[in-house]
């Protein structure tokens, strides 16, 4: 088991690619704190799944689009327990063009899926202990880099979350390894809004595997710390179409 003893905090994992990331940590011997917004059955399931694996998981509630409120998020999260690493997953998706992004729509996408990720790993750098490597990973989409017009706050917003994954990586060197992961098909997104010839638009021809999202996520919390700063692809080469 790779990760026995080490703790993750996980924003947004009590379901989708959250939940999948905390049942792969606690597989591998990582307790896992979940967060959740909005879903507290569902993340009451994933802890209790975890807990069968033999690790410790507790269930973490947050509402992540008001900054005020993630600073002391983590601090709730380090007294359960002292944290090896923070994933920063929670994302909101929203299908709008330039035209039908308002600015509350604007502030929303940039709240939860950009300034949260900052401020956590910010406090996580300030708690971690000196005698500790502790690792950051954040969760991008293909879009990051081949930006389109449409969810066009959702697009900016993972850009943005590229360029502070890479900052976060030089400010933070050499205690903390700062790494993220472009997804590209993985879960059919939550609105069902699936183009008919989808998949023509990916080399690879297929969706992804769970496992290989597993094997992607299980890598870079168990990578040489020599490794940071660092972007991987798990997209089929969605973005270099």
């Amino acid at each position: 088991m790779i990760l026995q003893g080490k703790t993750f905090l996980i924003t947004g994992a009590a379901r989708r690619l959250g939940r999948i990331f905390a049942l792969a940590i606690a597989r591998e011997g990582g307790n896992v704190i979940i967060h959740h917004g909005h879903s507290p059955d569902e993340a009451q399931e994933v802890a209790h799944l975890a807990t069968d694996m033999g690790v410790k998981a507790w269930v973490l509630e947050g509402d992540l689009s008001d900054p005020t409120n993630v600073e002391a998020l983590l601090e709730r999260a380090w007294e359960m327990a002292p944290l090896d690493g923070l994933i920063n997953n929670a994302a909101i998706f929203e299908d709008r063009n330039l035209w039908q992004t308002d600015l509350e729509a604007w502030q929303r996408h940039l709240n939860i899926n950009l300034t949260a990720p900052f401020l956590l790993s910010r406090q996580f750098a300030l708690r971690l202990s000196t005698a500790k490597t502790g690792r950051i990973l954040n969760i991008l989409d293909w879009r990051a880099l081949r930006p389109g017009s449409d969810h066009f706050a959702y697009t900016i917003s993972k850009a943005a979350l590229v360029a502070l994954t890479r900052s976060l990586a030089l400010a933070l060197a050499p205690r903390i390894v700062v790494n993220g992961i472009a997804l590209g098909a993985i879960l059919p997104p939550s609105d069902g809004n699936i183009s008919p010839n989808f998949l023509e638009n990916i080399p690879a021809q297929r969706w992804a595997t769970l496992e290989e999202v597993e094997q992607t996520l299980l890598f870079f919390l168990n990578a040489p710390t020599y490794i940071t700063g660092e972007i991987i692809h798990l997209d089929g080469g969605r973005h270099l179409v």
